[in-house]
């Protein structure tokens, strides 16, 4: 079975994205059977990661820094991500980007979705994510969520600005997951060559 992170991507206090997390969760839990992959929610802000403080660039997998150590075990976990965002100025959070940049290796050759949300449901900060991750070598898969905050929010007096999305958002999520798990598994097998092939070529060398 797949690993497959819902990273929260805000640290500011009153942030949506717990309520949105909670809910990609949701619909990936009744969805179970058919997508064969474990989700778990990774909250960015549980890491206390300052801005970027690492001496040698990533590419290099030289961390010398404790925490950026457990963020790299965390990312390197999974085989997929599913990343929900606010839009911050036209684009995503300066936390999100700044943990993308923290490491390199941990991302390659894995596949992520984006849910976002905003007044205007946060698109422009997934377009500058698709920007940074194909950088690392993250494949972006083409469906995307946009929640706005008019429509796709309610207040409760048990949980404040509960993620309450319409059945429309919640079959596009659908779809959204699928993708992100096919791409996953089929990515996986970049990372993790098969021994029998490994076996061929060194007997095709060998000759």
């Amino acid at each position: 079975m797949i690993r497959i992170a819902i990273v929260v991507g805000s640290t500011r206090p009153g942030r949506r994205g717990e309520a949105v997390a909670r809910w990609v969760q949701r619909v990936a839990a009744e969805h179970a059977a058919g997508l064969d992959a474990a989700f778990t929610v990774v909250d960015i802000a549980e890491f206390d990661l300052p801005l970027l403080d690492e001496p040698v660039p990533a590419m290099f997998g030289q961390y010398r820094n404790p925490h950026t150590k457990k963020w790299s075990g965390e990312i390197g976990r999974y085989d997929g991500f599913v990343f929900v965002t606010p839009e911050y100025n036209h684009s995503a959070p300066a936390a999100l980007k700044n943990a993308i940049d923290y490491l390199f290796a941990e991302w390659n050759d894995k596949a992520a979705g984006f849910v976002s949300y905003g007044v205007g449901g946060g698109a422009r900060a997934v377009e500058s994510l698709r920007l940074a991750l194909a950088e690392v070598k993250v494949a972006g898969v083409r469906t995307q969520v946009e929640l706005s905050l008019s429509n796709d929010f309610v207040a409760q007096e048990a949980q404040p600005d509960a993620c309450a999305p319409g059945e429309r958002q919640g079959q596009l999520l659908a779809r959204l997951l699928g993708e992100v798990s096919a791409w996953s598994r089929a990515l996986r097998a970049v990372r993790v060559p098969d021994p029998a092939a490994t076996d061929r070529d060194a007997a095709l060398a060998a000759r």
